[in-house]
């Protein structure tokens, strides 16, 4: 007979939303102010998992290619004024990934997608919630342009979880 006191086993996510950047470094903390507002919005929603990738390593290979979704979270150089927020998805993700000097970390991000592409692994759905930076250099509070942003990518993320049916 099974032990009523075993927890059953938990369903992985599905979508992983992974915030990038440099807490120490301005307006390159975006990606983890943005996880941060919506902690409260997912508390309950065990199919989203929230992850704060910091400023990117090889270890994240396994997560990104563990999800179904993906939602990427940072800031990106784009050419818009500061605090344009912009969702880039699939093919145009990965367009914007093969650029340079667009993103401090889209080397390293590019090389997790090859890796992912290696393994057959690569999430069938992915996007790139990019947040164009004032500053980026030392110091530990967004630039208020960005800050006012933080609400606009939250929704942008909402939106992506609604369309590909992560709704909660």
């Amino acid at each position: 007979m099974p032990d009523p006191e075993a927890q059953a086993p938990s369903t992985p996510p599905t979508t992983l939303i992974l915030g990038l950047g440099n807490v120490l470094l301005t307006d390159e903390a975006v990606g983890a102010a943005v996880l941060k507002a919506m902690e409260p919005l997912l508390a309950n929603r065990p199919e989203v998992a929230l992850m704060d990738g910091g400023t990117l390593g090889f270890a994240l290979a396994g997560p990104i290619g563990d999800a179904a979704r993906l939602v990427v979270v940072d800031a990106a150089r784009m050419g818009q004024p500061a605090g344009t927020v912009r969702v880039l998805e699939d093919a145009a993700m990965d367009t914007q990934l093969s650029r340079c000097a667009n993103n401090v970390h889209e080397v390293s991000l590019a090389d997790l997608f090859d890796i992912a592409r290696l393994t057959d692994s690569l999430p069938a759905r992915r996007a790139l919630i990019g947040i164009e930076p004032e500053r980026v250099a030392w110091g530990s509070e967004l630039t208020p342009v960005v800050a006012a942003a933080v609400p606009r990518a939250v929704a942008a993320v909402e939106a992506l979880l609604t369309r590909w049916g992560d709704a909660g």
